[in-house]
């Protein structure tokens, strides 16, 4: 399709914004669409922006990627963009039924194999340590922290998350935890430390699987960890509790009631599991869990966010695990988010020195902004579901705790931009 054709069908679209206003700079020239906040600019230096435009979020980066557009304000162009949404959630749904067949078909194709589920976490988590130490906080959490107060650092919330896991778990010395997805180390280190427990890890990076394991040999904690490069389907044993953080979002939703299966029967009678998970809303799980965008193409490749009715589905359906706590903690996304795009930016010299080059640049920091807005606007969200088995009870030793570092409400954490 040519470039005009291509630009007229995308004004086209843009004329139905709903909410807030766009200013497209083209040329010199500046049209207008919509009215009102939030308020966003895009400045096109190319035609070739307009055909890629047309084949959504996996265009939209593709061309930002190239350089064929810019914005002065990414996040607020995203919030833009998630608040005229909702119109094509219901169009998409319209079809969601003639999509289904064929999707099912693709899936046969596409299975989740333990080779291709390494392939895409390497695509992603071993893109080089370097570059997360730099991004990230110093314990390398890779996911959302808590802040307790709007003016504690990226580490300080981070430790305040790890505390709180631990706290919702009630860990006890003794006890066997079992984590899956070890990150770069910081909860299994944290547990053993602080807890006197004894962690078993596992990751399917290579990259993380040799840091872990250095930071436990470092912090001479090698008889109570142990970090493992093994699959979660591979897992055997008994465990007291169990942890995973932000890893189901790497499991596919056709695997969500195999991971939840295993994790139950990877528990002791009595045991609980602690899931911190990024979820969508219910009502465009089906639409989303099988749909190819920016993120799972790009970012996260063959991943999917889960919904809260899709995991409590497959926990009914698979598990005799219910769920008895379920926390919000997405304003401390938006914080967090807003902490490492700042790391990234301020620390882009000496990533270019790396050798990450300035096409990897814009693709991450469109993709920081790009979650940042999702969470700021709620199309996707952050919860952590404390998950038991029978037989486990609640005796409040850590109750008090618990509730001191309870997240703050959103208000109270959004006021630099969410």
């Amino acid at each position: 399709m040519s470039a005009r054709v291509s630009r007229t069908i995308v004004f086209g679209l843009l004329a139905r914004i709903a909410a807030g206003s766009l200013t497209v700079i083209e040329g010199g020239a500046s049209t207008r669409f919509g009215s009102g906040p939030p308020a966003a600019t895009v400045q096109v230096h190319s035609e070739r922006v307009w055909p890629l435009l047309l084949r959504g979020s996996r265009g939209l980066a593709s061309a930002y990627e190239l350089g064929l557009w810019d914005s002065p304000d990414l996040v607020a162009l995203v919030r833009l963009a998630a608040r005229n949404a909702a119109s094509l959630d219901r169009a998409r749904a319209k079809i969601e039924p003639l999509l289904g067949p064929p999707r099912a078909l693709a899936g046969i194709w596409a299975r989740s194999t333990k080779a291709r589920r390494r392939a895409e976490i390497a695509a992603h988590y071993d893109l080089g340590n370097e570059l997360f130490e730099r991004m990230l906080d110093p314990t390398l959490s890779y996911s959302s922290a808590v802040f307790e107060h709007p003016r504690a650092t990226l580490q300080e919330a981070q430790v305040s998350k790890l505390e709180l896991i631990c706290q919702k778990l009630d860990l006890s010395p003794g006890e066997h935890l079992l984590e899956i997805g070890t990150g770069w180390g910081a909860l299994a280190i944290h547990a053993a430390r602080t807890r006197g427990v004894r962690v078993t890890t596992t990751t399917i990076s290579r990259e993380q699987h040799a840091y872990a394991t250095a930071q436990v040999e470092r912090a001479g904690l090698q008889d109570r960890v142990t970090v493992l490069m093994r699959d979660y389907t591979d897992l055997t044993g008994s465990f007291d509790k169990l942890a995973s953080i932000e890893m189901i979002e790497a499991v596919g939703w056709r695997r969500l009631g195999t991971y939840f299966d295993r994790c139950s029967r990877l528990l002791r009678r009595g045991g609980a599991m602690l899931l911190q998970a990024i979820v969508i809303d219910d009502r465009a799980y089906r639409v989303e869990r099988a749909s190819r965008s920016f993120i799972n193409t790009r970012i996260f490749p063959g991943g999917c966010l889960p919904s809260v009715e899709a995991i409590s589905s497959s926990l009914a359906r698979r598990t005799d695990l219910q769920i008895v706590d379920l926390e919000d903690i997405t304003a401390h996304y938006v914080m967090t988010l807003q902490c490492w795009r700042r790391n990234f930016e301020s620390r882009w010299p000496e990533l270019e020195r790396l050798g990450y080059d300035e096409r990897f640049r814009r693709l991450w920091t469109l993709y920081l902004a790009y979650c940042e807005a999702g969470f700021a606007e709620r199309r996707i969200c952050d919860v952590q579901l404390l998950l038991a088995k029978p037989g486990w009870r609640d005796h409040g030793r850590d109750r008090d705790r618990v509730a001191g570092l309870r997240v703050a409400p959103a208000r109270a954490l959004s006021g630099s931009s969410a």
